[in-house]
C-alpha cells in the first residue's frame, strides 16, 4: 500500500512538471521581429545591427544574455533597474516579460554584421591579453569565459567577437567605474578595475576583428 501510495504521488509529480512544460509559453521569434521593427530599429537595426557605434550590436548574441540585458535594464516593484540606462529603461518600461523574451528570440536568431579591427599595434596588444591576461595585475585570460575566438558561452558570457570597439571600450570602463553593476559576482568589475584605459582599449579593438 505504501509503495503504491508512493509511485502515486510521483506520477502526480511527474504529470504536474510535464504539464507545466506544455502549459509554458515558448518565445515568438515573429512576435518579436514586430517590436524590433517598431521600437528597438533605431538603435539597434530591425534585425540587430546598429548602425551607430555607440550602440552595440545584438544580432546573434544568446537568447538568454539579451533577455537578462533587457530584464536587468527594467525597474521593477519600486526597485532600481539593475542595469542603469535612462535610454534603455525608457526603452523597456512598456515591454512585458513575454515582450523580452520574443525579442531576444529575434535577435539571437540574426546574423551578425560584425566590425572591423584596424589599429595593428592596439590588435597586438590586446591579442596578448585575451589569450593570456596580464600575471602581473591578476588579469585572467578573456578567452576563458568568452572563447578564443570571442564566440562566448551564450547563456552566461556574450559573444565580444565583431562587436564595436567603442561599445566594448566603454562598458569596460563603465564596469571599471562601477556604473555599470550587473555581472555576476562582480566579475567584470574586479577585472576592469585592473586595466588601464590603453589596455580596454586594446581588448577593444582586438575583439572586435575576432571571428
Amino acid at each position: 500500500m505504501i509503495r503504491t501510495t508512493a509511485m502515486a504521488v510521483l506520477l502526480a509529480a511527474a504529470f504536474n512538471v510535464n504539464a507545466a512544460e506544455q502549459a509554458a509559453p515558448k518565445a515568438d521569434a515573429a512576435k518579436g521581429k514586430v517590436i524590433a521593427e517598431t521600437v528597438c530599429v533605431a538603435c539597434h537595426g530591425a534585425d540587430g545591427n546598429s548602425p551607430v557605434a555607440t550602440n552595440p550590436n545584438i544580432a546573434g548574441l544568446g537568447a538568454d544574455y539579451i533577455y537578462k540585458q533587457l530584464s536587468n535594464f527594467k525597474a521593477a516593484e519600486g526597485k532600481e533597474a539593475l542595469r542603469a540606462s535612462p535610454i534603455m529603461g525608457g526603452m523597456v518600461a512598456g515591454l512585458s516579460d513575454e515582450d523580452m523574451k520574443n525579442l531576444a528570440a529575434h535577435f539571437s536568431q540574426q546574423k551578425q554584421t560584425p566590425a572591423a579591427a584596424k589599429d595593428e599595434k592596439l590588435i597586438a596588444e590586446g591579442q596578448k591579453l585575451w589569450r593570456k591576461g596580464d600575471f602581473a595585475k591578476g588579469v585572467p585570460a578573456c578567452a576563458g569565459c568568452h572563447g578564443p575566438s570571442g564566440a562566448g558561452l551564450p547563456a552566461q558570457y556574450p559573444r565580444l567577437a565583431g562587436q564595436f570597439p567603442e561599445y566594448t571600450e566603454d562598458q569596460l570602463k563603465k564596469f571599471r567605474a562601477g556604473e555599470r553593476a550587473n555581472d555576476p559576482e562582480k566579475m567584470m568589475r574586479m577585472i576592469a578595475e585592473k586595466l588601464s584605459d590603453q589596455q580596454i582599449k586594446a581588448l577593444a579593438e582586438y575583439a572586435a576583428g575576432l571571428r
